[in-house]
């Protein structure tokens, strides 16, 4: 039976009838002692975090729950609630639009920094970005805002804990250094300030405490799920049936050859 029990291999969890442990930890010693951003931290990492690093993670994932009904994902759920579609339907609809362009920038930051870093740290932080927008063009990930102008109000704020945190010896603090850099120079080579969004200060935060990149997306899936559910489970309190994009009144601009008219 060893290719039937090798055919799939976990060290996440071992359980058996009346038996439960993930990552070594029985269930129930874990159940009403462990917060869900711990037990999110000991899933992915296999060790328990200190009571400071969970509040760091805590405070990422807090910060990306929601940014309204006009990002992509949340409005793909709520559309698709209208479609008839139940709870668990319309969440997988918006977690699936988050992809490279529309909730990847957290962790192609982490990547940059990670490169800023491996080059010798802020000095390098030009050489970095050169090599970098060769190689993915002009965008660096992490800065500015569509929508938030001149700051998006949950950098700062997360900017200050990390700050704290790196006082306290809790962090490094050099991937906070290096994301202040490339302000510095996106400052320098634009002649205007182009501040840390929320992308960029939750990878510094992800960076500083040893997620690898990938996971910086997959965290922030984690978190704009619980926005995604919200919206989803309000469009079905207040009902609707195949609501598109736009009110019906409106047309979308039409490009093709003349129409023919009776």
């Amino acid at each position: 039976m060893t290719d039937v029990a090798d055919w799939w291999r976990t060290s996440i969890i071992d359980m058996e009838p009346g038996r439960i442990a993930l990552r070594g930890k029985p269930i129930q010693d874990l159940i009403g002692n462990t917060s869900f951003a711990e037990t999110i931290w000991l899933m992915l990492r296999g060790t328990r975090p200190t009571s400071d690093q969970v509040a760091l993670l805590e405070a990422a994932l807090v910060a990306a729950v929601d940014h309204g009904p006009q990002a992509p994902s949340v409005a793909a759920a709520r559309m698709a609630v209208t479609c008839g579609l139940p709870l668990n339907n319309a969440m997988a609809t918006g977690v699936n639009m988050l992809g490279d362009v529309h909730g990847g920038a957290g962790e192609q930051a982490v990547d940059l920094f990670n490169l800023i870093d491996g080059l010798g740290g802020p000095d390098a932080t030009a050489e970095a970005i050169s090599l970098w927008q060769e190689a993915h063009g002009p965008y660096l990930p992490g800065f500015g805002h569509r929508f938030h102008k001149p700051t998006d109000p949950r950098a700062p704020r997360l900017l200050a804990l990390v700050d704290e945190a790196a006082a306290a010896g809790i962090i490094n603090g050099r991937y906070a250094e290096i994301a202040r850099a490339i302000e510095a120079y996106l400052a320098a080579d634009r002649n205007k300030s182009i501040p840390m969004n929320i992308d960029g200060a939750t990878a510094v935060i992800y960076a500083e405490l040893g997620f690898p990149a990938p996971l910086a997306r997959g965290l922030f899936c984690l978190s704009r799920s619980v926005g995604i559910l919200a919206h989803a489970w309000e469009q079905m309190e207040q009902g609707g049936r195949n609501k598109g994009p736009t009110p019906p009144a409106y047309r979308w601009t039409y490009e093709g050859n003349p129409s023919a008219k009776d």
